[in-house]
């Protein structure tokens, strides 16, 4: 995996890291004021989830891009890391949006983007390997049902 690993490493510890700054306060003040669906998992669940999500990103982007670039592929490579930096772009938003502004409506939104984007990420790497493509499946997985809570939680709370 060469010097890919540490690139999608750190860009996905850069994503955690400051959407934890942004969720922190709020996880523990204001979101058990809000009203939300009877399906939302235990605030235990989100850590495990996105940790596992987090280095499955990390290891399947690393992988992929090594692919098209040992192919020979370097149109590819790049264009995954562009779509790789805009996806945890995305991902940092949403909480930004939703914890620290509380801004139900939009997180709902970039919630969506971050669901297509996602998809659009397993896509890229079945591209290089099927294999890649299966193993990066749950993020879009996940951020689809995050789009749905995030949005019967706006609703609940308008």
């Amino acid at each position: 995996m060469g010097k890919s690993i540490v690139a999608t490493s750190l860009a996905t510890a850069a994503a955690a890291v400051v959407g934890s700054i942004a969720s922190r306060r709020g996880v523990e003040t204001w979101y058990p004021t809000l009203r939300k669906p009877r399906y939302v998992p235990p605030n235990g669940v989100f850590p495990v989830a996105w940790t596992t999500l987090y280095a499955d990103i990390a290891v399947t982007s690393s992988a992929a891009i090594e692919k098209f670039r040992t192919d020979g592929d370097d149109a590819k490579a790049r264009a995954f890391t562009a779509a790789l930096g805009t996806n945890l772009v995305l991902n940092a938003s949403w909480s930004w949006l939703f914890f620290k502004a509380h801004k139900l409506g939009p997180s709902a939104v970039v919630a969506g983007a971050l669901a297509v984007s996602s998809a659009d990420l397993a896509r890229r790497a079945a591209a290089a390997d099927p294999k890649f493509g299966a193993a990066l499946t749950p993020y879009p997985l996940w951020c689809s049902f995050a789009t749905l809570m995030s949005t019967d939680i706006w609703r609940l709370n308008r």
